[in-house]
């Protein structure tokens, strides 16, 4: 069997070139590790893709189809990522399909421009609405924004109501139907940022089903599509005009250009993604967990189980908790000699009570969970 590394060297030759060192990614899906890795038939597909041209409004009418189908929407976009999503949805509801506003933007004076927040949802991917020209409007305080402080912060200026799904905000499917509720009660879209909250695959549905006007999803996370494009999906009047406020008009999402290669991975991506047997993915995953918990756990003061919940957890994951009568490495001397290995490894902070590390299986290829269980026990053993 090639081992992790072998495979490493092996598939890292223009990566080599450019003197980057690949690395094996035991943390998830972030951005900053590049999401996740293609499978070979979305790489043959964008290369096929390249080697010939098209008219790209085609496509993108194409595409929007697949999406559809996918979702139960009624129309879709590829998108720049969750991201340009985002700033497409508050730019559909700020311009209608008037070409003067469409023109106009980032400049929103005369516009609808505010996008109602619930506050407990100011996160850093806000901004992503805001770069349209959107001015944010929060409601509500620390804790949970009330049904009347949501529809008092409604008015003749409100273009959106928006709302983050987050695996830190357990209340967002309850919280996102008194969203819509509040939305249809005024006649003002609900957008949400759906980004990170693929698997389970129900979701590609569920907020559309409970009533959102528009949802964007990373395409390049569990969907293991590019990672530099998305899906916006949602009512077709919106959605057309997400496609007129996007490239390759000559618009506010020109910047945010999708390539056909992009398009083309991102739709077959999505249909493998459906068709995939998850309950496999599942089992794989926990196997490599139990794999890295059965490396520690005898390791005095370590205590390492693997952890999952439909919710904030659904890829199950390797916690790792260090007691009182733990006398090795400090946590973050352990995930700096795993990164300084060869090759280096990237394994997560806990952000939970109890907890000091994870390992996400998600971005493990075949032996590499058996790598990351060795280097991990030794790490921790300070050899």
């Amino acid at each position: 069997m090639v081992t992790a590394v072998e495979r490493l060297k092996r598939s890292g030759g223009i990566y080599e070139r450019l003197g980057i060192e690949p690395i094996i990614n035991a943390s998830g899906t972030g951005t900053n590790l590049g999401g996740s890795i293609m499978e070979p038939e979305v790489t043959q597909a964008m290369v096929d893709a390249s080697r010939v041209m098209i008219r790209l409004r085609d496509l993108n009418e194409r595409a929007g189809e697949v999406i559809a189908q996918h979702t139960g929407a009624e129309a879709g976009l590829v998108c720049a990522g969750a991201a340009a999503g985002m700033m497409l949805q508050a730019a559909a509801c700020m311009t209608g399909k008037d070409p003067a506003k469409i023109k106009q933007l980032p400049d929103t004076s005369g516009m609808k421009n505010e996008i109602v927040v619930k506050w407990d949802q100011n996160s850093g991917y806000v901004q992503n609405w805001r770069q349209s020209g959107a001015k944010i409007v929060f409601v509500g305080s620390s804790g949970r924004a009330r049904d009347w402080e949501i529809e008092g912060a409604i008015g003749e200026k409100t273009a959106a109501l928006a709302f983050t799904a987050s695996r830190w905000y357990p209340d967002s499917f309850d919280g996102l139907d008194e969203m819509v509720e509040i939305g249809q009660r005024h006649g003002v879209p609900v957008i949400v940022d759906a980004a990170a909250m693929l698997p389970p695959p129900e979701n590609l549905r569920r907020f559309i089903e409970h009533g959102a006007d528009m949802v964007a999803f990373s395409g390049g996370k569990a969907l293991r599509g590019p990672q530099s494009a998305g899906i916006l999906c949602g009512r077709e009047d919106l959605v057309e005009v997400a496609a007129m406020n996007s490239s390759p008009n000559s618009s506010i999402g020109r910047p945010a250009k999708v390539c056909r290669e992009e398009i083309v991975g991102l739709m077959v991506a999505l249909e493998r993604y459906v068709e995939r047997d998850h309950e496999a993915d599942q089992r794989r995953w926990r196997e490599q967990c139990q794999e890295v918990v059965d490396a520690i756990i005898e390791i005095p003061g370590v205590t390492a189980a693997v952890a999952q919940d439909d919710w904030s957890r659904p890829v199950p994951e390797t916690t790792i908790g260090l007691g009182a009568d733990y006398r090795g490495p400090s946590p973050q001397d352990v995930r700096d000699a795993l990164g300084d290995g060869d090759p280096p490894i990237v394994i997560g902070v806990a952000r939970r009570p109890g907890e000091d590390l994870f390992i996400n299986p998600h971005g493990l290829l075949e032996g590499e969970a058996e790598l990351v269980a060795q280097r991990l026990r030794a790490a921790m053993m300070g050899e």
